[in-house]
């Protein structure tokens, strides 16, 4: 069995099962940074769109800003290409479901090429903007210069977790994504492996992400870090 043939087999952990038809894109979500916040769902609500409930846990909601590198990004039949391929990428997004589909819906998406954020934006429809991004084993920093998003932060990588809470699992575990677009609601479906999560230290950040009258603490309430996962990705489906 091929490696991605064994990918699409390990389904014992979905919450639901593989959609019907042939995934689209690989890619790779590397080296990825968690950082999580609980806000209050007054604020959060008018950000999402009508067609979505915004999902919580224990009754609280949650925004996460997640910075990954992504790589070898590629649609099923092309080779990948590193020049576009491989970029940071930083995105700030909360968690709803619809249908019974637990997914994420983005506030924001910054990639650090200029290229590679106008090829996902086309392409996908999801709201990529270029930043200014820099990043290390220990180290992130992004700068978007039109909407003065910023993020800056070193950790040290801590244990691995080798058992994950219902928490854990809730903010990392999500096997769809919703777009708004011309009043629809799409669903892009994902299939990948559970994170490897691990514990991460936060020796130093400084945040500014400020969507409507969300704007993000000093500090997360969690972070977790990954060394990343394999990813097919599906067209898009009405909701």
């Amino acid at each position: 069995m091929s490696r991605l043939a064994e990918l699409l087999a390990d389904t014992a952990h979905r919450p639901y099962p593989l959609p019907a038809g042939g995934w689209r894109y690989y890619q790779e979500w590397n080296e990825a940074l968690f950082l999580h916040w609980r806000v209050p769902l007054a604020v959060l609500r008018p950000l999402v769109p009508a067609g979505l409930d915004v999902d919580t846990f224990a009754g609280e909601a949650w925004v996460s800003v997640v910075g990954f590198t992504m790589q070898r990004i590629r649609p099923r039949y092309l080779p990948a290409l590193a020049p576009v391929s491989d970029f940071h990428e930083i995105n700030l997004r909360t968690y709803v479901v619809r249908d019974g589909r637990a997914g994420v819906y983005f506030l924001s998406i910054e990639a650090q090429k200029r290229v590679s954020a106008w090829l996902a934006r086309a392409l996908s429809g999801l709201p990529y903007e270029r930043a200014r991004m820099e990043r290390s084993r220990r180290h992130y920093r992004s700068h978007n210069a039109r909407t003065g998003f910023r993020l800056e932060a070193e950790f040290v990588i801590g244990a691995a977790i080798t058992a994950p809470t219902p928490l854990d699992k809730w903010l990392t575990e999500r096997y769809c994504l919703y777009l708004e677009r011309a009043g629809a609601v799409l669903r892009y479906d994902i299939q990948h492996r559970p994170w490897p999560l691990a514990r991460v230290d936060v020796q130093r950040l400084d945040v500014l992400y400020r969507v409507g009258a969300l704007v993000l603490p000093p500090a997360p309430d969690a972070a977790h870090y990954s060394a990343g996962v394999q990813v097919l990705a599906w067209g898009a489906a009405r909701g």
